[in-house]
């Protein structure tokens, strides 16, 4: 008598409820995915409002649209060791940006907590987008903190921290929002990371001229790097608090953190230009697009500002805003892989 059927037969039985369970696994998995997607690119657009008015206050209490510029640039860090309230720049505008920026940071960390939980609440757990979430829930908390000290602080190291913590929050909150498409070669993502890296110390720098108010000590890149051969290099020191006069050059030591902010961009060009281009020809033409247009934006706000010391607010502001678009930009070019993670049964 043959035996083997009603047993073969009963162990697919006893596979379709697991090949069954696998199904609606990775179903939900794709729908939670999807929703994590839009929540992410939600987040990035509330980062981006949160760094620009971050950006907008720090510019303004700096005297980049004060009634009597450049004169009353630098005149609240001046107040501040002269032991007085900063009121510079401290107008109606000021007052509301930094309201809606409180209301909108809080908006963005629930939505980071949100995402989180997408990730990790359910199961299968995303792994691969949980450890983006938490990253982002850590930075969030870190910025939190450190705002704390932003208002009264004299030392640029709090302004550069804000800085580049929002600027990674964008970064990565794009990561997220990606959508699948042609994975990148390992070269040119050696080569984007590299790019990153360069961005990433440019706007270190950026922070430090801003934060040392050192728009007025000189005023293109052959002055700045005359100026700059006498300088110590403390004077690049983000812990050491700026000295001020009452008159241009304002801070006349930070013509160092200018020359290095002025070079690296050129280093960031000529690596990010044929990054652009190769990312084109790869096939991630959308990404590369994108990245040539920024850095053509930003070459072209780089030289509006060295005409003007200081520069206007606007364009500094729009300067800001563009150098948070390309280091997202180019942090998504460095991807391993556009995929979502496998889920974890």
């Amino acid at each position: 008598m043959d035996t083997g059927t009603p047993l073969t037969h009963s162990r697919a039985m006893t596979s379709l409820p697991s090949a069954s369970a696998a199904s609606v696994a990775r179903a939900d998995a794709g729908r939670r995915t999807a929703v994590l997607r839009r929540l992410a690119l939600l987040c990035a657009v509330l980062v981006l409002a949160i760094t620009s008015l971050s950006a907008f206050i720090r510019l303004n209490r700096a005297g980049l649209s004060c009634d009597d510029a450049p004169d009353c640039y630098g005149q609240s860090l001046r107040q501040l060791q002269q032991g007085l309230p900063a009121v510079a720049g401290e107008n109606a505008a000021t007052a509301a940006a930094r309201l809606v920026h409180r209301l909108v940071a809080s908006a963005a960390l629930l939505l980071v907590i949100t995402m989180v939980a997408v990730c990790i609440a359910a199961r299968p757990v995303l792994w691969r987008e949980g450890s983006v979430a938490l990253t982002l829930l850590a930075l969030a908390l870190c910025l939190a903190v450190l705002g704390r000290w932003s208002g009264d602080a004299r030392v640029p190291a709090v302004a550069m921290g804000n800085l580049l913590g929002g600027f990674a929050m964008l970064a990565l909150c794009w990561r997220l929002a990606s959508r699948g498409g042609a994975p990148a070669r390992r070269g040119l993502r050696a080569w984007a990371g590299f790019g990153v890296a360069l961005l990433a110390c440019q706007v270190a720098l950026g922070g430090l001229v801003s934060a040392s108010f050192a728009a007025t000590s000189c005023t293109n890149l052959a002055d700045c790097l005359t100026a700059s051969v006498p300088l110590p290099w403390s004077a690049l020191d983000p812990w050491r608090e700026p000295l001020l006069s009452a008159t241009p050059p304002i801070n006349a030591s930070g013509a160092l953190a200018q020359a290095a902010h002025r070079l690296s961009a050129i280093a960031a060009m000529l690596v990010l230009l044929p990054l652009g281009m190769a990312a084109w020809r790869s096939g991630r033409r959308r990404p590369a697009a994108l990245l040539l247009a920024l850095l053509a934006t930003q070459a072209t706000l780089g030289l509006l500002m060295s005409g003007s010391a200081p520069p206007p607010l606007a364009l500094a502001l729009a300067h800001n805003i563009v150098a948070a678009l390309l280091l997202a930009t180019a942090f998504d070019l460095a991807r391993a892989d556009r995929g979502s993670s496998t889920p974890a049964q």
